[in-house]
């Protein structure tokens, strides 16, 4: 005789065994970990200058003032626009360009091919940091303007060795004998690449995409460096002013109100697009 639902649930829940509890409890604390500071600043945002002495009481005033003072003087719109166009781009030019630069790494089989692999791989134990200096020298010998555009290249130029490894460790799981079906078709290189190869590689094109997208558009270290003008800074660079100094205390209510204002395009994204991300994400671990 079959069980009832509510039989079914109560045989689940007799089952579970101390292990399994004790891992539930420490999934809760972690959680709990990670969403108390969120709330923390949410609540902070939501209050007055004179209200921030004690933090730790949540919500206990509620208004808007400080993120209309964020906007404002951000010049959020501004900024958002700079960020979503140096996002946008450098994720659009390190997808073309890792998918073109694994490609032939695992399709040409020569010594070759493996050398330019490795050096890619070499790429990801090299900091951004360690180099600055010198890049930046480098480009103020080639005349390269410090505009909202420059940091791009660096962020396309880190991203490059994981983005080709990805790529690279996918495209391995892609069989030959598909592009080898369409070449007997008369179907060019570049067509198999892009109507063939390429829509198979979309598990690792949002692994890419969520990964770079996210590190690019909170990056506050490049923007700092090589935009001069305030008016092309991201949004992250642009929440400094809140941090104050000897002269001018820190608005802490109108900075995590700014934090709130800058994680938000990211949340609504995500929230419209989880499906596809998580799809995505589960589809690359299952063929990896």
């Amino acid at each position: 005789m079959a069980l009832g639902k509510k039989d079914k649930e109560v045989e689940r829940y007799e089952k579970l065994s101390p292990a399994i509890v004790a891992i539930y409890i420490i999934l809760i604390l972690f959680c709990i970990v990670i969403m108390a500071p969120l709330v923390i600043v949410l609540s902070s945002s939501l209050r007055e200058a004179s209200n921030m002495k004690s933090p730790l009481i949540l919500f206990s005033q509620f208004t808007l003032s400080s993120y209309i003072t964020a906007f404002r003087k951000m010049n959020y719109p501004m900024q958002f626009l700079n960020s979503f166009m140096t996002t946008g781009g450098s994720v659009f030019a390190i997808v073309c360009i890792a998918t073109m630069a694994a490609y032939p790494i695992t399709r040409i089989k020569r010594p070759l091919s493996k050398g330019l692999y490795y050096f890619f791989i070499a790429g990801l134990v090299i900091p951004a940091q360690m180099v600055i200096v010198p890049v930046a020298q480098m480009f103020g010998r080639l005349h390269i303007p410090n505009t909202r555009f420059t940091p791009m290249i660096m962020f396309i130029t880190c991203s490059l060795p994981f983005a080709t490894f990805l790529y690279a460790g996918f495209m391995k799981s892609v069989p030959v004998e598909i592009e080898e079906s369409a070449y007997l078709d008369g179907a060019s290189l570049f067509t198999r690449f892009v109507k063939i190869v390429f829509p198979l590689l979309k598990p690792a094109t949002v692994s890419t995409i969520i990964t770079q997208g996210l590190w690019i558009w909170n990056d506050y270290f490049f923007p700092m460096v090589f935009v001069s003008k305030s008016s092309q800074y991201s949004l992250p660079v642009g929440m400094i002013q809140f941090l104050g100094d000897r002269e001018n205390p820190a608005q802490w209510n109108v900075l995590f109100a700014a934090c709130i204002l800058c994680a938000l395009p990211l949340i609504i994204i995500f929230a419209i697009l989880q499906k596809q991300f998580i799809n995505g994400i589960a589809a690359g671990a299952v063929k990896g």
